[in-house]
């Protein structure tokens, strides 16, 4: 049986935990520019986050996580190379910035290396922070592309849910704005740095 959270998961930063659940929505920027991303809105329409694709950074492959500012919280790439290239799963990595403008790992996503297997294989993610004493492994339930799926920790608790918002699908039906839930005491920031990943794997708005 599934635990109940009650800490705060901080994996970017314990600014993006909130005491309640939050719901954010997920926008995508005008088609402008190909690959140009998404800003994530709270209930109140504030922007919170966004994210950079690579029409905007110019990179393939990569992508940046940003405040409402515009500070950068994460930086988003796959890793490459031959041996990563040979096996069955591509490595996408997260990182932050120290005081000193030093990159530091975050977390990793395996994603599936053939398409064929992305609703097989499990998308799977571990935190790599030394210093990070919660549950440091999750993975991915459901289809990120239906807009029906969660993060699930090693416990089987489901810290974030993606879903379609309602009234826009009765509208006119699009993937271009939905909603995420995630649960009191999460880490919003890392939750939305796996949707952006999830968004380039599945083509989406951050993927040229």
């Amino acid at each position: 049986m599934a635990t109940t959270i009650n800490s705060n998961m901080a994996v970017v930063s314990k600014v993006f935990c909130s005491s309640s659940e939050v719901v954010l929505v997920v926008r995508r920027r005008p088609h402008v520019v190909n690959g140009g991303g998404f800003i994530v809105t709270n209930c109140a329409q504030n922007v919170i986050f966004k994210v950079d694709g690579c029409g905007i950074l110019g990179k393939k492959e990569e992508l940046i996580l940003k405040d409402s500012y515009g500070h950068d919280l994460l930086l988003i790439r796959k890793k490459g190379g031959v041996i990563e290239a040979l096996s069955m799963q591509r490595k996408w990595r997260g990182y932050s910035k120290d005081f000193e403008g030093s990159e530091k790992l975050v977390f990793c996503l395996k994603e599936p290396q053939n398409s064929c297997f992305l609703k097989k294989i499990p998308i799977k993610i571990s935190i790599e922070q030394k210093d990070y004493n919660d549950h440091k492994n999750f993975q991915i339930a459901g289809y990120f592309p239906d807009r029906a799926c969660s993060i699930i920790d090693s416990s089987g608790n489901v810290i974030a849910k993606v879903g379609a918002r309602k009234e826009v699908q009765q509208v006119m039906p699009s993937n271009d704005v939905y909603t995420v839930t995630v649960k009191a005491g999460i880490d919003q920031a890392f939750v939305v740095g796996v949707i952006a990943i999830l968004d380039y794997i599945y083509d989406g708005s951050t993927k040229c």
